[in-house]
């Protein structure tokens, strides 16, 4: 009986049981017939037929012998190919461009995120011992490890995709595995004017803070787009300077030939060796940096990161989380406390207003779009208050019959104080735009 004949007997626990099973025991024989040295050394398309032509020399064994049509037999070499050279279960997820997010709440539920929105998927591991195993090789290869003593690890994948993954005892149910998901060519400002995240007269602004070397700050809640909005500022580094950038796990995906990417390391299984991201700013600062990024600054590396800003490193970029740019100054100030130092909280709010020139809030709204809704110029001081002004603004205004926001950007007709430094480096910024009132409508 043919797999697809037994799907339809109504028993499709038992049919993916014995799929499983009949995966298993090729994988293990096709381990055994392969020339793993193969694995390095050979080209990705000429393995991958490799292993496809084994895999049909194991099926036709009559150990492995199940009736299978063409489309069958193609999607089980498939999945085993997957089993071997990639993520297992969650490879053809991988290669869904639609796909943003993959959450996997132990072996038998996979939720993956389409346009802003959560679905559970048919896609399954064997058991917790198999995700545990595609775990394991995604951590190793980042020279990270799992296991019980560490139960916990920030990893990454070789397109940039960021991974989470937590395991037994702390994760009761089974291993959890959470994958946010990078394009291979990731996105410009086009694409974001494009998607209504921001207009082009914010594009050319923001065109112009960058290439002016104003030291920036981008706030907003997890996977409202943060490291997607650094990405998409750094492009407008100019290509003669050189940049060095320091993540905890290496996300960015700059373009600039002259970049030095600084990367965090845990402590190993003695409790030694941990290289903190204040350790990697401090290190970046006899560097000889043009220009430092910073992933996002979540302890006591932004005192550091403050320090950096206010000492020559102007056009510096980081990002940090924070619900309106308010909170993401107090955030700040609590961060620097975190460094130990007993500095006084109004030096503290001098030290940030002097280092930081504007603050660009990302937001994901109910629909699931990603949208800046706030532009800030913070200005100085005033009294212990550290004052700014709002330039551009996303204000919604309800929400369509398909759920899409509606709403429309605006713009402050009070003229910033940095178009002095646009004019002083020759950056053309039409004063103009901030009389019209322009507005755009979604």
């Amino acid at each position: 009986m043919a797999f697809v004949q037994l799907l339809k007997t109504g028993k499709p626990d038992v049919f993916s049981q014995q799929l499983n099973e009949l995966k298993a025991k090729v994988h293990d024989r096709l381990i055994e017939i392969l020339d793993l040295s193969l694995i390095e050394t050979l080209d990705p398309t000429r393995l991958k037929q490799e292993i496809g032509r084994i895999i049909e020399r194991i099926l036709a064994e009559d150990e492995f012998a199940i009736p299978m049509n063409a489309e069958e037999k193609a999607r089980f070499c498939q999945e085993v190919q997957d089993e071997v050279l990639g993520l297992g279960p969650i490879e053809p997820l991988m290669q869904d461009p639609t796909v943003t997010d993959i959450l996997v709440n132990a072996h038998d539920h996979i939720y993956v995120e389409r346009f802003g929105k959560l679905h559970l998927t048919d896609s399954r591991f064997k058991d917790n011992a198999h995700l545990k195993k595609i775990i394991d090789r995604i951590v190793s290869n980042v020279g990270r490890r799992i296991d019980e003593s560490c139960p916990m690890v920030d990893a990454r994948l070789a397109d940039g995709s960021r991974v989470n993954a937590i395991i037994p005892p702390l994760a009761i149910d089974g291993p959890m595995l959470s994958i946010r998901r990078f394009s291979a060519d990731p996105l410009e400002m086009d694409d974001l004017i494009t998607l209504r995240t921001l207009t082009p007269e914010i594009a050319e602004l923001i065109k112009g803070i960058v290439a002016s070397r104003l030291n920036v700050l981008i706030s907003g809640g997890t996977g409202t787009g943060k490291t997607t909005m650094l990405n998409v500022l750094s492009r407008f580094i100019p290509s003669n300077e050189r940049i060095v950038t320091i993540e905890d796990s290496a996300e960015l995906q700059l373009k600039q030939e002259h970049v030095v990417r600084l990367e965090t390391r845990p402590e190993n299984i003695e409790g030694k060796g941990e290289v903190t991201q204040r350790d990697l700013v401090r290190n970046s600062l006899r560097m000889r940096p043009d220009r430092i990024i910073v992933g996002e600054v979540r302890s006591a590396e932004v005192l550091d990161m403050l320090q950096a800003m206010n000492t020559g490193h102007d056009g510096s970029l980081t990002t940090i989380h924070a619900n309106t740019p308010r909170d993401a100054l107090l955030r700040m100030e609590t961060l620097v406390a975190m460094s130990g130092l007993n500095i006084p909280n109004d030096a503290i709010r001098r030290y940030v207003s002097s280092a930081l020139d504007v603050i660009i809030q990302v937001a994901r709204l109910v629909d699931g779009s990603r949208k800046l809704v706030s532009l800030q110029e913070i200005t100085g001081m005033e009294g212990n208050v550290i004052t700014m002004q709002e330039i551009f603004s996303f204000k919604q205004t309800g929400v369509d019959a398909k759920g899409q926001v509606k709403g429309r950007f605006e713009v402050s007709p009070i003229l910033p104080k940095f178009l002095e430094r646009f004019k002083s480096m020759g950056i053309p910024i039409p004063n103009e735009l901030f009389f019209s009132n322009k507005v755009m409508e979604l």
